[in-house]
């Protein structure tokens, strides 16, 4: 997240997919191939979902970022579990009472997470910008967590990655390449590289690690979050409000709960 956000903020929000989709799909194609695997039917579709939600959802985000705290975009980003478990209950999966109290508090947590008055010559509608695209975001992400589980187990973790990556460069990368926009300054290119690695090895070790503990594995990643917001205090000076440090809390408690309820 810190540093999508500083290549997000140097490069704009579609450069910088541009170039994490295309590093990563360079670094996931070879093992891809050496599955000897090629999803096709039901597998193919919700992994074109799942595709579709990764790549949207990365481009909010870090259009998110580039307007808004690092350490609230982060916090609203990780509610993308909550998302999934509401649309697997509208998709027909049971909510108790507890998953539904902690999904309240989430909500709770964000509202206050979005309070500020650092800019109070802003019109409303600016203010509210990072947080409309951080929930947008959020809800991607849950689209494709919620195709990905429904095929994770059934095919290699590289093809889990990679449909996001060619979507990624096929709608994005290619078409600034022929606008010749497609370019990188040196200084950017380590958080860039940085950004497409840590996607990749993230994915990967969030597949793996939830065939065995999804509950430990879910509650471990979403402590990003609070990480994120730490990290901007010493890279970006980012201050939070104490309301918005309470709604950053609750967020990533109510989370981490989540995951537990889920598990």
């Amino acid at each position: 997240m810190l540093c999508s956000a500083r290549a997000a903020r140097a490069l704009g929000a579609s450069l910088t997919l541009a170039w994490v989709m295309t590093i990563g799909l360079v670094v996931t194609i070879p093992f891809a191939l050496l599955t000897g695997v090629v999803p096709h039917g039901h597998a193919a579709w919700w992994l074109l979902v799942a595709a579709t939600g990764n790549v949207s959802g990365l481009l909010l985000e870090y259009q998110a970022v580039r307007a808004g705290k690092v350490g609230v975009v982060a916090a609203i980003v990780s509610t993308e579990g909550a998302f999934a478990a509401t649309i697997a209950a509208v998709s027909g999966e049971s909510l108790t009472l507890a998953t539904a109290l902690v999904l309240a508090a989430i909500a709770v947590g964000i509202v206050l997470a979005s309070l500020t008055d650092d800019e109070p010559a802003q019109a409303p509608d600016v203010r509210s910008t990072p947080l409309l695209l951080a929930l947008g975001a959020a809800a991607c992400f849950a689209v494709g967590l919620f195709a990905a589980g429904h095929v994770s187990g059934d095919v290699p973790v590289a093809w889990v990655i990679l449909p996001g990556r060619l979507l990624g460069v096929a709608i994005v990368g290619i078409p600034l390449a022929a606008r010749g926009r497609l370019r990188l300054d040196r200084a950017i290119a380590p958080f860039v590289t940085a950004t497409a690695l840590a996607e990749v090895i993230g994915i990967a070790c969030f597949a793996l690690g939830a065939r065995d503990a999804i509950g430990v594995t879910s509650v471990l990643a979403s402590q990003f979050a609070a990480l994120a917001a730490v990290g901007a205090f010493f890279l970006f000076g980012e201050r939070l409000r104490r309301i918005q440090i309470a709604g950053v809390a609750v967020i990533v408690a109510g989370v981490s709960a989540l995951a537990v309820l889920r598990a």
